[in-house]
């Protein structure tokens, strides 16, 4: 049976990271520990970072692999990491940053569900200023 692609070991509350990298490196960790990807998904990550920004604006980055880096995808699965303070990527304040490892296509749908939570600046707001990792998971529950 497949494991759901959000579990509340998936998430990482009131964290402190400094830069991009060690947030991705984080949330990428947390992949690995989860058992959605193989330990090289970070590098892709990091691969497609050096690509293009994965900073979407409104202080969310959704960092993910490369295209090659679908191999290393064992499960569909997402992390997500809210930071005590914003940090800096590539000039842009991010506070939530949410790690993605799509099988086949489904990093697709996963994308457009998370987009989709966080277009509406209200929840966004009340996303950005939950109080445990509870009340996270129940902002993301439609994310498969």
């Amino acid at each position: 049976m497949a494991k759901a692609v959000l579990q509340l070991d998936n998430i990482l509350f009131d964290e402190q990271v400094q830069s991009k990298e060690e947030a991705i490196r984080k949330v990428g960790g947390l992949l690995i520990e989860n058992g959605y990807v193989n330990e090289e998904y970070v590098n892709k990550m990091m691969d497609r970072e050096a690509l293009t920004t994965t900073y979407m604006g409104n202080f969310l980055a959704i960092p993910h692999g490369t295209e090659e880096a679908k191999k290393e995808v064992v499960e569909s699965g997402i992390t997500i990491m809210l930071l005590d303070k914003p940090i800096d990527w590539d000039g842009n304040e991010v506070k939530l940053v949410i790690g993605i490892a799509g099988k086949g296509d489904e990093h697709l749908s996963i994308l457009s569900n998370i987009a989709i939570t966080c277009s509406d600046e209200e929840t966004l707001e009340q996303i950005l200023s939950a109080d445990s990792k509870e009340t996270l998971m129940n902002f993301f529950q439609e994310v498969e």
